[in-house]
Parts: structure tokens; C-alpha cells; sequence
């Protein structure tokens, strides 16, 4: 699909594409990883004060199971709603599921105006699931689309049924260890292909050993340029204004928080908050333990309706 606006427009605080030819080059490489995942019904874009949210709508496969209060799903930093594709054919089954391009990352959104302040952010996603005329939503982030959920519970909850996080941002302020995770995740995906599993095992990192997925994270790291700042975590005080319940997934080796303090912590400030650690994994559970964390999301959003 082509993007409609002119990528040689560029401002300090708004992501861009560097050129339209890598843009394009990444956009093939997305469509590589949606292709593993379930079929996508329809594609929608819906107006914002910020600019234009792509979205991508999915099942359920039951027609009777229109009615169910849908799933919405938030991706992290510098990818699309493609790294859901592990994730998309078992929450669609019985489910309406929309996944969101988050403007200011790689994607079929255009960015306009930024959204990193909270209630920019949380503005954002109200209108985006205004737009879609959804009143009533479970919705699901990862990483730094969990610091977009977190915010969204905390300042703009009156569409949400209840909030998934899956190894968060927004819960502890991001260190050292994890920003060298990433550089050294980056550098990993030029390395023989060989050493690729050892790598993948050493650093917690599945991209490396799915060549689709390492093909669209190299395409989207040329091609797109982020212009946010890190996201500061949410207070305590802010916290525990936080009403929606609240499922919180850690990987046992997360390197974005301390998931042994943040699962004792959470539910002590959230009332009635689940949180829970999954062994073997680090920052990507959804991806690594894919069914595990699918019948756990899905068995949380039933006991909600």
C-alpha cells in the first residue's frame, strides 16, 4: 500500500523514512512477516490530530463471536503491527483483533505532530480507537507500546475493559543494560548465519533465527528514523490511580525491568493486578512462548468478558 504523503518533509520531532525506495524495501519485508500470521481481514486508516494510524483488522473466524468485546493490540519501538504475527490467529479465533501502527515508528501510519508527552499519547489512542468506533476494548502492549497502555490506564481508561502488559516500559526507568541489548541485538543480525542460533540463545533474542523477521528489523533500522525521546515511567501516585485490570507478563531475563520487584510491586499498587514471570524468556514472550502467552491473554480477557 502506498503511503500518501511526501517523505522528503521533515521535522526535528516527527519519525520519517529516509527515502521511498528503502521505505518500500521495508514494507515488502512486513508483509513477509504478516504472511506468518493470521489472514488480515481488512486494512483501515483512521484520522487523528496527529496524523494517520494504519490499522489492521483480524477475525474472528466465528461470526457469532463479532459481538465480543475486541482486542487491541500496541507493538514496541521500532518495529509494526507485523511482530504480532505469532499472536494474531489464536486472539482472533473468537475475537475481533486490531493491531495499530504507532506513528513516529516504522509502519503504515504518518506521523504529523508527536505524541511522546503522556497526554499526547494518550489522546493519540483515544482518538485512534474512537475512530474505529471501538467503546470498549482489551488492550494489549509490548515493551514501549506497554508504556502506551500503562499511560492510557492511568490518564484515558473509559474504553478500556482491561490492559495487558507484556515486558513493559513505563514501570522502571530504562538502563544502560537494555539499550546495550538492543545495539548488540542489531549487530548480531549481520553475523554468519551459523552462529546465529548460539546468538539468539545467548542474547534472548528469536528475530535471529526467524529470517523474516531479521530481514523486516535490518530493512526497518535503514529505512526509518525515530524522533522521540525514551518514555519516563509512571510514579507510583500515578500508578495507583490505575482502576482497569491489569495483567502484567515479565520475561525471567528481561533486561528492561527487574521483573522480580516489578512483580511483587505491581499488584501491591494496582488493585487486583495479576502479574506473573515466565522462565526461559527475556523481552519478547509473546514471541518466544507464543502459545503459552496466547491462552494465558485470551483466559485473562474471558474472566472479563
Amino acid at each position: 500500500m502506498a503511503v500518501t504523503e511526501s517523505t522528503t518533509r521533515a521535522r526535528a520531532d516527527v519519525g520519517r523514512y529516509v527515502n521511498d525506495a528503502l521505505r518500500d524495501r521495508y514494507f515488502a519485508a512486513c508483509d513477509a512477516v504478516y504472511a506468518m500470521g493470521a489472514p488480515i481481514r481488512a486494512e483501515l486508516d483512521v484520522e487523528t490530530s496527529f496524523g494517520t494510524t494504519h490499522v489492521y483488522r483480524y477475525g474472528p473466524t466465528d461470526p457469532a463471536a463479532e459481538s465480543r468485546t475486541p482486542v487491541v493490540l500496541v507493538h514496541g519501538a521500532g518495529t509494526c503491527s507485523a511482530m504480532w504475527y505469532p499472536n494474531t490467529a489464536a486472539l482472533s479465533a473468537d475475537r475481533p483483533v486490531y493491531t495499530l501502527d504507532t506513528p513516529g515508528d516504522p509502519g503504515r501510519s504518518i506521523q504529523r505532530e508527536p505524541i511522546h508527552q503522556p497526554e499526547r499519547a494518550a489522546q493519540w489512542l483515544d482518538e485512534a480507537l474512537a475512530g474505529l468506533g471501538l467503546d470498549r476494548v482489551h488492550l494489549v502492549g509490548s515493551s514501549y507500546g506497554g508504556w502506551l497502555v500503562l499511560n492510557q490506564a492511568h490518564r484515558r481508561p473509559g474504553r478500556l475493559a482491561s490492559v495487558t502488559l507484556l515486558d513493559p516500559g513505563g514501570l522502571e526507568k530504562v538502563g544502560l543494560r537494555f539499550f546495550a541489548w538492543i545495539f548488540a541485538s542489531l549487530f548480531a543480525t549481520f553475523a554468519p548465519k551459523a552462529l546465529r542460533p548460539r546468538l539468539a540463545a545467548w542474547l534472548e533474542q528469536p528475530v535471529l533465527i526467524v529470517p523474516e523477521l531479521r530481514t523486516m528489523i535490518r530493512a526497518g533500522v535503514r529505512a526509518y528514523r525515530i524522533r522521540r525521546p525514551v518514555p519516563l515511567p509512571l510514579g507510583e501516585d500515578e500508578l495507583h490511580t490505575i482502576r482497569t485490570p491489569l495483567y502484567l507478563v515479565l520475561g525471567k531475563r528481561s533486561l528492561l525491568v527487574h521483573p522480580h520487584r516489578q512483580v511483587e510491586r505491581v499488584p501491591r499498587l494496582i488493585p487486583d493486578a495479576r502479574a506473573e514471570i515466565v522462565e526461559n524468556t527475556g523481552h519478547g514472550p509473546q514471541i518466544d512462548h507464543a502459545e503459552q502467552i496466547n491462552a494465558r491473554m485470551l483466559s485473562f480477557m474471558d474472566s472479563i468478558g
